[in-house]
């Protein structure tokens, strides 16, 4: 065992605090990895807050990993130390179920182990990337391209993953038209990698605040869901309406944005339970979706595809001290696009 600097929250609703965990040993297979930066994702909030129910403290978040890999196991094969690495948001699966062997370990049917706020193999809790260091399975780390700096990149691993996974698994591409419901951490992403697939993209927000930033980063258009006439004027437009935000929406009206066979897909978790009248769905065979981040070969396939396109979070860089302003901020919607923490400052 090791002792390392953290950040946690000792109780659920609790401010984080400076603190110390113990890391276990670098096993054959392990990976021990100096943590450069991590993201802040609305998922931490939701868990220190136990919006989706009850979790273990104290609670050291953080699935959203960028670093360097300074020792090795005897047995590692997949990375060596000075490895520029990732870990999002689980750090173990099953290995053996159907899913597990389609690259799928998401969806794991015995149960995934998270990368906090989970229980691993030995029966010990696991702490997340608001520390210094990291042990992890080499099979759960992946590589990031020298063409994304650390800072950029750690978003990536959860907030780039989970809408880049969607967009490929609903054949997003050239001829497509494609809704990003929210121009936040996810939203962002989903505006950059859905135009870099070729999409035509439009954004719908609450409001017009972001709209110059939308489109700059690649949105073909930028309506408010806030006007009436937005959900009448592009009744019908669209193949995909990616939904990012963690607020429950009014699904019936969004459906009536898709074209006949359109999907929404919901990324984003609401706390609080939704209504739909299903006629909706009837009419246009329209499907209502979910998806949940990536397995390890899609995210190393996302890290790849954002460097080849120069696709890196817009980030918000902030010492370790600052952390619950950061938590504050991002409940005020009060960040452009992400908040990064510098894991040196920890």
């Amino acid at each position: 065992m090791s002792t390392v600097a953290a950040y946690a929250a000792p109780a659920p609703k609790a401010p984080l605090e400076r603190t110390t965990i113990e890391r276990r040993e670098v096993g054959p297979h392990d990976v021990l990895i100096d943590i450069r930066f991590a993201g802040i994702c609305h998922s931490d909030i939701h868990q220190v807050n136990e919006g989706w129910g009850e979790a273990i403290f104290p609670m050291v978040p953080g699935h959203e990993i960028a670093g360097v890999v300074v020792a090795a196991g005897s047995e590692v094969t997949r990375h060596a130390v000075g490895d520029r690495v990732g870990v999002g948001c689980m750090v173990d699966s099953c290995r053996e179920c159907e899913f597990c062997l389609r690259g799928l370990e998401q969806y794991c049917a015995n149960g995934n182990t998270m990368t906090y706020n989970g229980v691993d193999r030995n029966g010990d809790v696991t702490y997340g990337g608001y520390s210094k260091q990291i042990v992890v399975d080499e099979n759960y780390v992946v590589r990031i391209p020298d063409a994304l700096p650390l800072d950029v990149a750690a978003p990536l691993l959860c907030a780039g993953i989970t809408v880049y996974s969607p967009l490929r698994h609903w054949g997003v591409a050239p001829g497509k038209k494609v809704a990003v419901v929210g121009l936040g951490g996810l939203g962002h992403m989903g505006v950059k990698i859905a135009a870099a697939l070729g999409a035509e993209v439009t954004v719908l927000s609450q409001s017009l605040r972001k709209k110059d930033d939308g489109l700059k980063l690649g949105a073909h258009d930028y309506r408010s869901t806030g006007d009436p006439a937005t959900f009448t004027e592009l009744a019908g437009e669209f193949d995909v309406v990616l939904s990012t935000v963690s607020a429950p929406l009014d699904f019936g009206a969004y459906l009536g944005l898709l074209k006949t066979d359109g999907a929404i897909v919901n990324v984003g978790a609401p706390e609080e339970p939704i209504s739909l009248n299903l006629f909706a769905l009837l009419g246009g065979r329209k499907t209502l979706a979910g998806s949940m981040i990536g397995g390890i070969a899609e995210t190393q396939e996302m890290l790849d595809f954002c460097a080849e396109h120069g696709l890196g979070a817009e980030i918000e860089l902030i010492d370790a001290d600052q952390i619950n302003t950061a938590y504050d901020r991002v409940q005020s919607s009060d960040v452009r696009y992400r908040f990064v923490i510098d894991a040196t400052t920890i």
